[in-house]
Formats: structure tokens, C-alpha cells, sequence
């Protein structure tokens, strides 16, 4: 068995979380508890918004987390971890609660989209790969939802594994991808743990390979005469590609009853190329052939082919862009303690920092998104956890970077986002399918986010508020923080 294939995945964490870990064990501190929250600084590409994706991966991290004996023997040959703490490791188990938002919800910065509860140390040990989780798929799910708005109902489809990071950065971001709006992968272990469809044409290798192309495209449709979709630019994309596909198909396919289902184009000018090849194909009667292309699609250049160049192209295939977020690749999830607690008591934490935006939110929180009587999410609220809201009547809040204004919520309604997922290491729920969270993204955007924050440029801001309660209580904070 390979190293690959017998790996523990409980130790993908950073060496500080252990030594932090060995430190609590010596203060014998194991069983106090304390709260994290998972938040994020800033949406990716300047958008409006974030998809929350990762979350399914979380549980199953959780609930399977535990030390080998090659593990523990690893850790004893770094020489830095006392024995007691390294017999502790045998038996551990995750013994937390997690509260999160479902997988799919829209998101924003500052807001807590997944709260830890549990005794110290295993609060600290989780941190990296809780972080590894949200951080890819939450950016890959958002980019993905980007160029799909960008393609206007056109089908998008993850041609990514090949320049992907590595193999697990492929199979999980074809995931995310089919959450944020991609219609199918390229990406065959993605389809099979997942169920996501897969999709594919045919290699220009296939093509080489042959004596000549419409050897190869004539060999294509007898194997493949139900789903035939032909790669057209090998050589030459009207001159050679496009003519010996219509031969085909009127030779090998149509004598069956079989019509061609498109034709890909990978390379060149993709605008330009998809008109000439879409007048060429109706003019023959093959109005139904779909235009495929490929070629480092994202949705800047899905946007101007389509809204400037007037490109005929039905199925955008997006590969490096979309699997590594090549415009903005890195997410920036952080992992703060907020609270840690001394038997029925607890202590909110607070982390100061020079930069406005680094201050964090204390205290295990109450978080609720509102909604305008027409159910469009106005904003999101942060209260004390134990606060009651009541809407019957004007409710006042706290925009905390304009704490002098007086505002109120009035006729409106609200939602807790976050929920009980993990009991004491133990999921509280049956999760959604991925089907499930590709639908709710899809119904948010449609009912619930306004247009505005769906923009490419210069999106509108959702905003942020609290409680007055809450907002006191981060205030009191600071004005005692020791420095």
C-alpha cells in the first residue's frame, strides 16, 4: 500500500497546533471549553459575495479524526511532546459542537460561517484543515457562480483536473464547482464519489493518431454514433475541421437516424470562429449542432464574447481559470477564538489590531440575515447569543462603521443562518445532497440576493450590523482591551 493510499487525514495540520496542544495538556487544561469562529476578510475578485462550500468534508473530518500508531510514533520522533500528551493523542476523539451555515448559503465578510464549541485542545487541532476546507471549495464554488452568470443560461462544464494543483485540489473543486453552477465535469473520480454528470469530447491526440482527420472523426462516430461531438481545430477549423464533420455526420450518422451534437473549438479566436462555424452548420441543416469552446475561458472573456463579439458558442468548457481561481486564488478564511469559558462561565476574546477590518467579533454570536417584505435579503445581523428578536415592532441595530446614525428595520423579517451541525463529534443532521446545495445556491440568487451584489463591477455592499446589545458589549471591549 502507497503512502498516498494509507495517509490519516486527521494530520493535516500545522506543527504549532501541536505544540500549542502539548502546551494546554501540561497546564492540564483538556476539558475547558472554548468558541472559534470561521470568517472571512474579503469577497474574491471584488465581488458582492461568497458561496459557503466545504462544509460536508468538515463533518466527515470531524467524525473520523483520530491518531494511528504511526502517527503517534512520528510525533514521538520529533522530540518536543511529552509522553503524557502523546498517550493522550491515543484515545482522542473529537468531542465538539459545530455550529454553520447549510453549504450553499451566500456569504459575506466578518459574519461567523462556522462556530467551533469544544474543550481546548480540540478546538486548536482542528483549525488547518477546517480552514483547508472552507478556503478551496468556498473560492472555486464562488468563481464557478461568477462565470456561470457570465454565460447567460449557457451550459458551463469543469475542465480543470489537468491544471489543478494536484489531484484533490481537481476532484474537490469539481465539486465546488457543481455547486457554484457548473452543469458537469471532466473530472471522472468527481463523478463517481459525487454524482456530478460527467462530460467529454474527444483528444487531439485521437485525431493525430489517425492517418488523417476525417479518418479519425469517421472512427469517432461508429464508436460514439449517440453522442458525437467532433474537435474541429486540429488542423485547420474551416478549411478541414468543420467540413470533414459535416462528411461525417452525413455519412456515419444521419444514415442511422443519429444527428451531430456539436463541435468544439479549443483555440483561436473563439468569438470569431463560432459565427463562421454557426452560419456554416445552420446553412447546411444542422441548426441543432452545439458550438463547444474551450481555451482559458473565465468570465471576463465568457462576458465580452458574448455582450461585445456576438459569439455563437452554447457550451463554455472552463478549465485553469475556474480550478485554480486564477484571478484572485487565495480565499482568506481565518479562524479567531471568541469566547472561552471557565465553568458556567464565559469570557468573550477579542483580537485588536490597528487595521479597522482585523478587529474581530467577540463572543459566541447570534447570526441572522433580514429580509424587506418582498423577502430580498437586506442585510445580516449580529447579535449576544441568547438575545430574543423581536420585529412586530421597528427594531433598532448598529451599523458598526456609522454607529452614530440611528437606523431601524421596519417591516421585516429574519432567519438564524447558522445551525447545530456536530453534538459532542457526532453530525446532528443528514446533510444535503449536492444536488440539494447546488439548488439552494440557485434559489438564493434568483429570490433572496439583489441584483446589485450580483455585479462583476462595483457591486453593492451587503451590510454587516448588530444588535445594540452586541454592539455595546464589542465597544465595552475595546475600551478595556490592555495593550
Amino acid at each position: 500500500m502507497s503512502q498516498f493510499d494509507k495517509r490519516n487525514l486527521s494530520m493535516m495540520m500545522d506543527l504549532y497546533e501541536m505544540t500549542m496542544a502539548n502546551g494546554y495538556f501540561l497546564d492540564q487544561n483538556t476539558s475547558r471549553k472554548v468558541t472559534f469562529d470561521v470568517f472571512y476578510r474579503q469577497n474574491p475578485d471584488k465581488g458582492g459575495f461568497a458561496i459557503f462550500a466545504g462544509l460536508e468534508q468538515i463533518v466527515e473530518y470531524l467524525e473520523n479524526m483520530h491518531f494511528d500508531e504511526d502517527d503517534i510514533s512520528y510525533f514521538k520522533s520529533l522530540g518536543i511532546f511529552s509522553e503524557g500528551f502523546l498517550n493522550y493523542l491515543k484515545d482522542f476523539r473529537f468531542k465538539g459542537d459545530v455550529y454553520a451555515f447549510p453549504e450553499g448559503t451566500i456569504m459575506y465578510p466578518n459574519e461567523p460561517i462556522l462556530t467551533v464549541k469544544a474543550p481546548l485542545i480540540d478546538a486548536q487541532l482542528i483549525e488547518t484543515a477546517i480552514l483547508a476546507e472552507v478556503n478551496h471549495q468556498s473560492l472555486i464554488a464562488t468563481k464557478a457562480q461568477r462565470i456561470v452568470r457570465a454565460a447567460k443560461g449557457r451550459v458551463v462544464s469543469d475542465f480543470g483536473a489537468r491544471r489543478a494543483h494536484n489531484m484533490d485540489a481537481a476532484v474537490y473543486g469539481a465539486r465546488a464547482a457543481y455547486i457554484g453552477g457548473a452543469a458537469s465535469t471532466a473530472t471522472v473520480l468527481a463523478g463517481k464519489l459525487f454524482g456530478i454528470p460527467v462530460s467529454g469530447t474527444m483528444a487531439h491526440s485521437f485525431i493525430m493518431y489517425y492517418d488523417d482527420e476525417y479518418t479519425a472523426f469517421k472512427r469517432y462516430a461508429e464508436v460514439y454514433p449517440d453522442n458525437c461531438q467532433f474537435l474541429i481545430d486540429t488542423y485547420d477549423v474551416m478549411h478541414s475541421g468543420l467540413p470533414n464533420a459535416i462528411k461525417v455526420a452525413n455519412e456515419v450518422l444521419i444514415p442511422q437516424g443519429k444527428r451531430l451534437k456539436g463541435v468544439r473549438i479549443d483555440s483561436g479566436d473563439l468569438a470569431y470562429l463560432s459565427k463562421r462555424v454557426r452560419k456554416v452548420l445552420d446553412e447546411v441543416g444542422f441548426n441543432d449542432c452545439k458550438i463547444i469552446a474551450s481555451n482559458s475561458l473565465d468570465e471576463y472573456t465568457i462576458s465580452s464574447i458574448l455582450d461585445h463579439q456576438d459569439g455563437c458558442i452554447d457550451i463554455f468548457g472552463v478549465g485553469e481559470r475556474l480550478i485554480t481561481a486564477k484571478s484572485d486564488p487565495v480565499f482568506g478564511c481565518v479562524y479567531k477564538m471568541s469566547a472561552v469559558e471557565d465553568g458556567k462561565n464565559i469570557y468573550p476574546r477579542i483580537k485588536v489590531s490597528e487595521t479597522y477590518e482585523k478587529i474581530t467579533n467577540p463572543d459566541h454570536k447570534g447570526i441572522y440575515r433580514i429580509y424587506d417584505s418582498e423577502g430580498h435579503a437586506i442585510a445580516d445581523l449580529i447579535t449576544k447569543i441568547d438575545e430574543k428578536l423581536d420585529f412586530s415592532n421597528p427594531y433598532q441595530y448598529v451599523d458598526p462603521r456609522k454607529p452614530w446614525k440611528t437606523r431601524f428595520f421596519e417591516n421585516c423579517t429574519f432567519k438564524p443562518l447558522q445551525e447545530l451541525i456536530v453534538k459532542d463529534g457526532k453530525r446532528t443532521k443528514e446533510l444535503p445532497s449536492l444536488d440539494e446545495i447546488r439548488s439552494y445556491v440557485k434559489s438564493q440568487l434568483e429570490n433572496e440576493i439583489w441584483p446589485e451584489e450580483q455585479r462583476f463591477e462595483n457591486p453593492h455592499m451587503h451590510y454587516l450590523d448588530m444588535s445594540p446589545e452586541y454592539y455595546a458589549l464589542k465597544s465595552e471591549m475595546l475600551r478595556h482591551v490592555k495593550c
